[in-house]
């Protein structure tokens, strides 16, 4: 099908705008006592993988207070980010949308139409214009949850918007490190270079910093209902850590079978393979630390029986581009790709009362379903002005179930990890990907290839055309925009490009990352500023 034909099917309105209307609580919010309302704690992770917790199969990285939420809740084994790249994640999660409805698409910051043309890629279309900053217009959870008496917290990393749009203008009372930034500019040790962050002592880890400010609002709150937002940088790039953790994982790492090859060329970059990396796995244990310090927080105050804490990332695990630091297999890719690693993702939710601990469901969960399932678990009715997309999944959390429902994705972009600009329909375990640059799909089914390796596209033509359809009716009921034939695009120079990165750049690759187990390596004389706080 071309392309006029794909923008010009006749698509009405659907009842997929009514999804995600979450389920008002039985009792009115007048009737349910403030000093009642559960407490809420927040956990969003930069990049984490969804392979990168020994919960979730990782023999390699350490995460035991991670491991405890999940434990302690419930496991959302099909948990997904609403896209592959983080601003648009982080946009949907506060507001129950699609990206596509809040209109930041991409990373902000990301270039778009002609500028796309200065990162030399060579690549065939030019993406389109997204938000640069979260609407004002738009109602957050927070915003909701300050309204009804809760005190709203943020820490970390913000990334929707410059000043005007930073946490406090968006329903946050309190705002420790929230900014335009999506990378922490000082690196993960003070001095932080963070307008909204004081600086530590020398050498103060980053993420540890988040965590005790987070308990040092709790401590202020206990007596009240909050709201805490613990929204690490961690463990985006640059991948730093201290000389004694990276000791520690080098040799975990010494002791394993060494890997003879760490990456593979996957159609445009090169993919790690192998969890072996030490510097990444320190990064991970001091987050995981870093959550200790509010679990420990909440058990020295005895909140336990009545917070909810949720854990999550906003995309997959950086197995290509920028420090190419996981693997996060068996998914393929993964952040900035349009398969299961770039949007699969840790999904906990604990919620005392409501799901039994230990308990693990395979219900598919989005970054669209946390506005609506925690204003409800709070007891706060969703503003009928905020027209959220995702559902509440209370009903899940207490053994129940939720009306099956197809899943969306649309990322007009290209990934700075290798990724294409496309669009995604998933129905059970059906998972059609439809591909911007040359209107080509695939099929998979993954219950049966959750590597994503066997396009069934051709073979299931029935069910594909089927799907295909949906998904072009929902971009049109949303206004999606789409990329556009680049003028000036040379195939000579895209090929040229791509051979560079199957063979001079993954020997470049595989250098860099053996060399990180060299027992003599020293990226720099301090260890990146940390030596004093070890």
């Amino acid at each position: 099908m071309d392309r006029r034909g794909f923008l010009k099917a006749s698509l009405s309105a659907s009842a997929f705008c009514a999804l995600g209307q979450a389920s008002q609580m039985a009792q009115a919010l007048s009737d349910s006592p403030t000093k009642t309302r559960p407490n809420i704690v927040f956990i969003l992770a930069d990049d984490l993988g969804a392979r990168d917790l020994s919960n979730e199969g990782s023999t390699f990285y350490e995460t035991p207070n991670i491991d405890r939420i999940a434990q302690m809740g419930m496991k959302f084994t099909r948990g997904y980010a609403a896209c592959q790249v983080c601003s648009p994640s982080r946009a949907s999660i506060l507001t129950g949308k699609y990206p596509v409805n809040h209109g930041i698409t991409t990373w902000i910051g990301d270039r778009s139409g002609e500028a796309w043309r200065q990162t030399k890629r060579h690549d065939s279309h030019l993406p389109p214009d997204y938000d640069h900053a979260l609407r004002a217009s738009e109602i957050t959870f927070a915003e909701v949850l300050r309204d009804a008496g809760y005190q709203t917290f943020f820490a970390g990393k913000w990334h929707l918007g410059g000043k005007g749009s930073w946490p406090k203008d968006h329903g946050f009372m309190i705002n420790k490190g929230g900014w335009d930034a999506g990378s922490p500019r000082g690196g993960f040790f003070s001095p932080y270079e963070n307008p909204n962050l004081e600086d530590g002592p020398d050498g103060e880890s980053l993420p540890m910093r988040l965590g005790r400010e987070t308990a040092d609002f709790i401590d202020s709150n206990k007596n009240k209902p909050f709201l805490a937002y613990l929204s690490f940088y961690s463990v985006h790039s640059p991948i730093q850590t201290s000389e004694k953790l990276w000791k520690k994982y080098r040799s975990k790492a010494a002791a394993a079978e060494p890997a003879k090859e760490r990456f593979l060329f996957d159609r445009k970059l090169c993919v790690r393979q192998v969890q072996d990396c030490p510097i990444y796995a320190g990064m991970i244990e001091s987050m995981d630390a870093a959550v200790g310090l509010v679990l420990n927080k909440l058990d020295e105050h005895g909140l336990m029986d009545n917070t909810i804490i949720c854990f999550t990332s906003d995309n997959g695990g950086v197995s290509s581009g920028d420090a190419f630091s996981t693997s996060n297999l068996p998914f393929r890719g993964g952040k900035g790709r349009q398969w299961e690693g770039g949007i699969r993702e840790p999904y906990y939710i604990y919620a005392p009362g409501v799901a039994k601990a230990g308990s693990v469901t395979d219900v598919p969960a989005s970054g669209i379903d946390w506005h609506p399932t925690l204003l409800e678990l709070a007891g706060v009715p969703v503003p009928p002005k905020q027209a959220v997309d995702g559902v509440s999944l209370a009903p899940v959390l207490k053994g129940g179930a939720i009306k099956k429902r197809p899943l969306f994705w649309h990322y007009p972009h290209y990934g700075n990890q290798g990724g294409d600009p496309s669009s995604i329909i998933m129905e059970d375990e059906w998972k059609l990907i439809y591909y911007h640059e040359d209107e080509h799909c695939e099929l998979y089914n993954i219950q049966q290839d959750i590597g994503e390796q066997k396009d069934l596209f051709s073979t299931h033509s029935q069910r594909a055309e089927a799907m295909l359809y949906r998904l072009k009716k929902w971009l049109r009921s949303t206004h999606a925009k789409f990329p556009a034939k680049d003028p000036e695009f040379e195939p000579s120079q895209k090929k040229a490009y791509l051979e560079m990165q199957r063979t001079t750049g993954k020997e470049r690759l595989e250098k860099q990352h053996a060399n990180y187990l060299d027992e003599h390596y020293k990226p720099n004389k301090d260890w990146w500023g940390s030596a004093p706080m070890d």
